[in-house]
C-alpha cells in the first residue's frame, strides 16, 4: 500500500469519527449533566436520542448532494455546522437548550459519516475497498478508546462543558485536513445528470434491492447492539457497578480495542475466504457470544468481569461484520455511491434509535435489560443473515469472491 492509501484512510477516519467523538467523549459526563441541569436519567438520554435522529435522517440528504455537487462541499457544510452547534452546547444553561443544539450537531455530524464511505467506493471495490474500509475503521475506532478517556480528563478539569469545546476544536481540525489534504473523488463528468429526481429514482432502486437491504440491516443490527450498550453503559457501569468516570472510560475503551484489532483482519480474511463467507461466520460468532452472555448473566452470574469478557469477544466478531457488510452493500452501486451510503447510514441509525428507545423503556439500573437488548439485536442479525441467504446466495458473492 502506498503512503497515499494510508493518508486517505487517516483523513476519512478522522472525518467519520468527529460525530461519534461527540458521543463517546460525552458519555462519562451524562450523570454530571443530569445533576448540573437538574434533569433525570431519561431526559439526559434524550440528548443522545436527539443527536441520533437527525444524524440518521440527514444522511439521506448528504448522500445525493455529494453525488450532485461532489464529496467535499457537503462535508464543509456539515462539519462547519457541527462546530457551531458544539459552541451552543457548551453555552447551554438548561437541558432543553442542550438537546436543541445536540439536534443541530447531529445534522452536521451526519456528513462525516455518510460521505467517507462513498469516497471509499469512488476509489476502490472488492477486497481493496474492504482493506481501506477497515483502515478507516481503525482510525474511527480510536474514538471509543481515546474519547471517553479524554472526556474524563476534560470533565475533571473543565467540567462537562469542556467536552463540547474540545469537539469544536476537533471539527475545525477536520475542516483544515479536508481543505488541504483530500482531493475531490466525485469528478464533474460523474456528476452529470445527477439531481434530486435521479436521487429519488436511486432510492427507489435501492429499496427494491434485497441484497442491499439485507446487508444494510445486518450491519445496522450490529451497530444497534453497540449503541444500546453506549446509551446505557454510563449508568450501568458507573452507578450500578460503582466505577469512577475514568474507570468507566477504560472499560468502555477495551471493547473498541477488540473491535478495531479484529477489523484489521478483514482484508486478509476476505482475500483468502471471500467477503461473504467471512461476514456469515462473523455474524454467527457475534450472535452466539451475545446470546451466551444473556443466558449466563440471566442465571445470576452478573459480575462486571463476566459482562466485560463477553462484550470483548462479541464486539471482536462485530469488527468483521461492519466493514464486510458495508463494502458488499455498496459493491454494485458505484454510480450512486453517495446515495447508497446515505440510505445505508440512515437505516443503520434508525434501527439503532428504535433499539435504544425500546431498551430504555426496560432500563432499571441493572445490567440485565442492557444485555438483553444487545443479545436481541445480535440474534436478529443472525436470523436476517440465515433467512435471506438460505433462500438464495447474495448476488454480490460471485463478484466478491
Amino acid at each position: 500500500m502506498t503512503t497515499s492509501f494510508f493518508r486517505v484512510a487517516l483523513i476519512l477516519g478522522l472525518l467519520s469519527a468527529i460525530g461519534p467523538f461527540a458521543i463517546d467523549m460525552y458519555l462519562p459526563a451524562l450523570p454530571t449533566i443530569g445533576a448540573d441541569l437538574n434533569a433525570d436519567h431519561g431526559v439526559v438520554q434524550l440528548s443522545l436520542l436527539f443527536f441520533f435522529i437527525p444524524f440518521a435522517i440527514s444522511q439521506l440528504l448528504y448522500g445525493p448532494l455529494s453525488d450532485m455537487w461532489g464529496r467535499k462541499p457537503p462535508l464543509y457544510f456539515g462539519i462547519g455546522l457541527f462546530a457551531l452547534a458544539s459552541i451552543g452546547c457548551a453555552l447551554a444553561t438548561d437541558i432543553e437548550t442542550l438537546i436543541a443544539f445536540r439536534f443541530l450537531q447531529g445534522i452536521g455530524g451526519a456528513a462525516g459519516m455518510v460521505i467517507p464511505r462513498a469516497i471509499v467506493r469512488d476509489m476502490h471495490t472488492g477486497v481493496k475497498a474492504a482493506r481501506l474500509m477497515s483502515l478507516l475503521m481503525l482510525v474511527f475506532s480510536v474514538s471509543p478508546i481515546l474519547a471517553p478517556l479524554t472526556g474524563s480528563a476534560v470533565i475533571e478539569f473543565y467540567g462537562w462543558r469542556g467536552v463540547f469545546w474540545a469537539v469544536m476544536i476537533a471539527a475545525f481540525i477536520g475542516l483544515i485536513l479536508l481543505s488541504t489534504q483530500l482531493e475531490e473523488t466525485r469528478l464533474k463528468e460523474h456528476r452529470a445528470g445527477s439531481g434530486f429526481g435521479t436521487a429519488l429514482a436511486a432510492y427507489r432502486l435501492l429499496m427494491k434491492d434485497r441484497n442491499f437491504l439485507t446487508l444494510t440491516f445486518i450491519g445496522g443490527l450490529g451497530i444497534s447492539s453497540f449503541l444500546v450498550y453506549l446509551a446505557n453503559s454510563p449508568f450501568v457501569l458507573i452507578e450500578h457497578y460503582g466505577l469512577t468516570p475514568t474507570q468507566y472510560s477504560i472499560a468502555f475503551s477495551v471493547n473498541a480495542v477488540s473491535f478495531f484489532t479484529v477489523s484489521q483482519m478483514t482484508g486478509y480474511l476476505g482475500e483468502r475466504f471471500g467477503l461473504v463467507r467471512v461476514m456469515r461466520i462473523a455474524v454467527c460468532g457475534y450472535a452466539l457470544t451475545m446470546l451466551a452472555m444473556l443466558v449466563v448473566m440471566g442465571l445470576g452470574m452478573n459480575q462486571l468481569p463476566v459482562l466485560a469478557s463477553f462484550l470483548f469477544v462479541g464486539y471482536g466478531f462485530l469488527g468483521l461484520v461492519i466493514p464486510t457488510t458495508s463494502v458488499l452493500a455498496l459493491e454494485e452501486h458505484g454510480a450512486i455511491a453517495g446515495t447508497a451510503s446515505a440510505l445505508m447510514g440512515t437505516l443503520h441509525f434508525v434501527t439503532a434509535a428504535v433499539a435504544m428507545v425500546i431498551a430504555s423503556l426496560f432500563f432499571d439500573g441493572t445490567a440485565l435489560p442492557m444485555v438483553a437488548g444487545i443479545a436481541i439485536c445480535a440474534a436478529a442479525a443472525f436470523i436476517v443473515t440465515q433467512a435471506r441467504m438460505g433462500r438464495r446466495r447474495l448476488a454480490v458473492e460471485a463478484a466478491a469472491e
